[in-house]
């Protein structure tokens, strides 16, 4: 994927996420964003709505990428994972954060607001932003053999 160094990024958070808001905004100085919200705590919004929204989001090409908090990461990762082509990962470290990209060309970051802290969550989608897809055949392969599952499973 041919992302430059202003890359169109979708944000979410649920209710629990907002929590980390502030530090995600603090590192798309440079990148055009597309803000699905929540900006407060004050009402429960349901992971799985904002799953949609940044799915949404990247299917009609609004954003290139997504980073989606909820309190712990794994209900949106299992959420968003579940739309065509959104390849959502959870990642506390910065390794899976661009070894995600390279490797399985990773759509959406998400994270957990009771699991990292504001310093760790900037130096994460930092390196999610700046982390490209190698291209490499074995990548590619396994990609397309993703798209075939999901082809297969919409079929089921």
């Amino acid at each position: 994927m041919g992302y430059g160094p202003d890359v169109k990024v979708a944000i979410a958070f649920d209710h629990r996420g907002v929590h980390l808001r502030d530090a995600v905004l603090e590192v798309l100085d440079g990148h055009s964003v597309v803000d699905l919200g929540t900006d407060t705590d004050a009402e429960r919004i349901d992971y799985p709505v904002k799953a949609q929204e940044i799915g949404a989001a990247i299917q009609r090409g609004d954003a290139e990428r997504g980073v989606f908090v909820c309190g712990s990461g794994v209900g949106a990762s299992v959420a968003a994972c579940k739309l065509p082509g959104i390849r959502a990962a959870i990642c506390h470290d910065v390794y899976s954060a661009h070894q995600g990209v390279e490797h399985d060309d990773m759509n959406v970051l998400c994270l957990g607001s009771e699991v990292v802290g504001p310093s760790l969550t900037r130096d994460l989608v930092t390196t999610f932003l700046a982390a490209r897809f190698d291209g490499g055949a074995r990548y590619v392969k396994r990609l397309k053999q993703i798209e075939d599952l999901e082809r297969a499973m919409s079929s089921a």
